[in-house]
């Protein structure tokens, strides 16, 4: 994400576009005066900007478990880090002062417009001042008038009332200053009324309200996009009314459709799912936790079994924190010796990847084509694929390297469609295979589809109805995913193996779950005895290994 906004940069200065200016040092004063006399205008120029600044805020639910509402820390850890970023003054300024932008009227690239209605305020309000002033110095000292009370009375009640509205003002950006919006937060959730305090949520909500109009206007201040990214970690070490919170916390904070979040869930599904199903503010909404995170996650990322390349950047990155080893000068020889191929650069890596992301949006687009009918019918499982095919493409360009034998666009576009169509049986089917590679030769499995595997292990499958009924519940229809891998997308078991290397939007942990219920299963069937049923074998085992 850094690198993208260093290439966005580059690429705006090189177009001769304005360069982004910062509220610091300088920029400061020039933040206050437009906040104050100055209303921002989202204009068609700024739409087409295309550089964007991320503002990474990373958010340890282990560190507000102990709190009341983890979801309030989470908004307070979202407030305080905004404030930190841009500075404190501008922010209280904006809370008194600020305006959120408009959008403009036409095509006219005008971003600033004088706000009049606090200029003839601030003016009216100067010019009763300095009239207040003078007719009581007038009072006081110009001899043949210091008895007349009248005038005196008329001067201090201008005086003190436009010198009140103004000390008003700026009180009230001091308070502001001197009082966080995490301070307010906290205040309100170490309040004895916050268990009935009904408004607490409405005046959490205005306080969000204002940060993402605060955003705004600083977009088009610093001539850039601004996107606010939350790392939510250590999610699945909280209990499950916490897990639930910080879930609400999410939803309220993309309500806003134009609101610039994007959150970042590092988290376990084997973990989290049990909490939200166990969860007593979530029933009726997370009876099936897998569900719940489907409709919540808008691009799930599974990372896949760590790969060789990858077990050695661990090692590279664990051996250079040993000084002692002189890593870097033994990897240099190493290097050398070897005289290893260069890799790709990233833009050389795009510009292979874009084409055949395009042609796999034009399958997917195509109504034509048998891929379509696939698709399904809710907009944010269509945006989820969207979001994925891209991945997995150029997935599968790093992982096959300088090899040509690459599945094509439309291959990954269906393969991406059928694990989020029927996540349960393709996992089965994947587990059956991964079993089978141990135990049958490569030569036998060499020409067998997956259909053939699904349809040789579908009767376990029904047999593990019970402990499996909420993953099984995410899939579609049963015909349809005969029709997909019998009929139009008959992938093979290398082809799949292959696929499943760079499968980005399949949670890994449901194959885990079912290799320990087949596991399981054959404990029972090499041990029990005449009579003795693999239900009565696996459900003691399984309760044993609960928590």
């Amino acid at each position: 994400m850094r690198e993208e906004m260093a290439e966005r940069e580059a690429s705006e200065r090189l177009c001769g576009r304005r360069a982004p200016r910062s509220p610091h040092g300088w920029g400061l004063l020039e933040t206050l005066w437009l906040l104050a006399f100055y209303e921002p205008v989202v204009t068609e120029g700024h739409l087409r900007r295309k550089n964007l600044e991320f503002i990474f805020i990373r958010f340890s639910a282990w560190e507000f478990a102990g709190c009341d509402k983890l979801w309030a820390g989470l908004v307070s850890t979202l407030c305080h880090s905004v404030r930190q970023h841009f500075g404190a003054l501008p922010l209280s300024v904006f809370h008194v002062l600020g305006s959120r932008p408009r959008f403009a009227s036409g095509f006219s690239q005008r971003e600033w417009i004088l706000k009049k209605g606090t200029c003839l305020r601030l003016w009216g309000l100067l010019l009763l001042l300095a009239l207040g002033i003078a007719v009581l110095l007038v009072a006081l000292l110009v001899p043949g008038i210091k008895d007349h009370r009248a005038l005196k009375v008329v001067g201090s009640a201008a005086a003190s009332l436009s010198g009140s509205s103004l000390v008003l003002g700026a009180l009230s950006i001091l308070k502001n200053f001197l009082v966080s919006e995490k301070r307010k937060i906290e205040r309100l959730t170490n309040s004895d009324r916050f268990a009935g305090q009904l408004g607490f949520m409405s005046k959490i909500r205005e306080e969000v309200e204002v940060l993402v109009d605060y955003l705004a206007f600083m977009e088009v201040f610093e001539r850039r996009r601004l996107r606010v990214v939350l790392e939510i970690t250590s999610l699945d070490r909280c209990y499950p009314d916490k897990v639930a919170g910080v879930f609400n916390a999410m939803a309220t904070l993309l309500s806003d459709a134009n609101a610039p979040f994007i959150f970042l869930l590092a988290v376990d599904p084997s973990v989290v799912v049990p909490c939200l199903e166990s969860s007593g503010s979530l029933k009726g909404m997370a009876d099936n936790g897998y569900l719940y995170l489907k409709r919540a996650v808008s691009l799930p990322f599974s990372i896949p079994d760590t790969g060789a390349r990858s077990r050695l950047r661990s090692v590279e990155a664990a051996i250079q924190t040993r000084e002692d080893l002189l890593y870097r000068i033994i990897a240099g020889n190493v290097a050398k010796s070897s005289g290893a191929a260069p890799v790709p650069s990233r833009r050389e890596a795009d510009s292979q990847a874009v084409a055949r992301i395009h042609e796999a949006f034009r399958c997917l687009h195509d109504g034509s084509d048998v891929l379509s009918r696939y698709l399904p019918d809710d907009g944010a499982s269509v945006r989820r694929i969207v979001n994925t095919v891209p991945i997995t493409l150029r997935l599968l360009l790093h992982h096959a390297g300088a090899s040509a034998a690459v599945p094509s666009p439309r291959a990954a576009a269906a393969w991406v469609v059928l694990a989020d169509r029927w996540p349960c049986r393709l996992s089965w089917t994947l587990q059956c295979l991964e079993d089978a590679v141990h135990s049958v030769p490569a030569a036998d499995l060499a020409g067998k589809s997956l259909w053939s595997i699904f349809r040789e292990n579908v009767g376990e499958l029904s047999s593990l109805k019970q402990p499996l009924g909420n993953v099984l519940s995410l899939d579609g229809d049963a015909e349809l995913f005969q029709q997909f891998l019998e009929r139009d997308f008959p992938f093979g078991a290398g082809e799949a193996l292959e696929l499943l290397a760079v499968t980005v939007n399949l949670d890994h942990s449901i194959r885990r779950r079912m290799a320990l219920l087949r596991a399981l299963g054959r404990l029972g069937k090499s041990h029990s005895g005449p009579g003795r049923s693999e239900a009565a074998i696996i459900a003691p085992f399984w309760r044993t290994q609960q928590p």
